[in-house]
């Protein structure tokens, strides 16, 4: 699922100019993207950390240029029923126009619908319905300047975090989990 994001997040590497962040400050602005796209949520559902994804940017003949793609995620365990999809991906939608995202990206599939955007400040913004109803949500920015980083507590793969990434969602909410289809849509 982050191969969609790294895509479009490499492209035009090899036009890109000197990096506006390095890899410390494009972890920390995608965690605030990720943490209020989550806030935006209601009812709130329950999530995790995904892992982080880091890919060295290169040259067309695989030489480093001392830059790295950063993505970062988070991974929904709240069961979204295949009716309440649509307002999932509506109230992200809402929340990431409010923040002044642009070029929209929606596929409605009936499975796996998801929504694609980009930030002012270049971050590719997605969210992806997987097979078998997981629901990823990342934020990733091309080509950033090498440097050390931190990860949020929880982040699997890294000190304090668990060893696996959680990805089956299994957490009921009377309103996500339902299969009724909402009558009408406030906001």
């Amino acid at each position: 699922m982050l191969l969609v994001v790294v895509l479009a997040a490499c492209q035009g590497e090899a036009e890109q100019e000197e990096p506006a962040m390095d890899m410390q400050q494009a972890g920390q602005r995608a965690e605030v993207i990720l943490d209020g796209t989550m806030a935006a949520i209601h009812p709130s559902v329950k999530w995790v950390h995904g892992t982080p994804m880091e890919q060295p940017c290169s040259t067309g003949l695989n030489r480093p240029t001392g830059t790295t793609t950063v993505v970062r995620s988070r991974n929904i365990l709240t069961v979204v029923s295949e009716q309440r999809r649509g307002e999932l991906l509506e109230q992200v939608r809402r929340y990431w126009k409010q923040q002044r995202a642009q070029d929209f990206s929606v596929k409605s599939d009936k499975n796996m619908p998801w929504i694609r955007a980009t930030t002012a400040d270049g971050f590719t913004l997605s969210l992806q319905v997987g097979s078998i109803g997981n629901v990823f949500v990342n934020a990733g920015l091309s080509c950033v300047e090498d440097s050390d980083t931190t990860y949020p507590a929880g982040t699997p793969g890294r000190p304090g975090g668990s060893k696996k990434e959680e990805l089956t969602p299994r957490g009921h909410s009377d309103f996500w989990s339902s299969g009724e289809v909402r009558r009408s849509s406030t906001s």
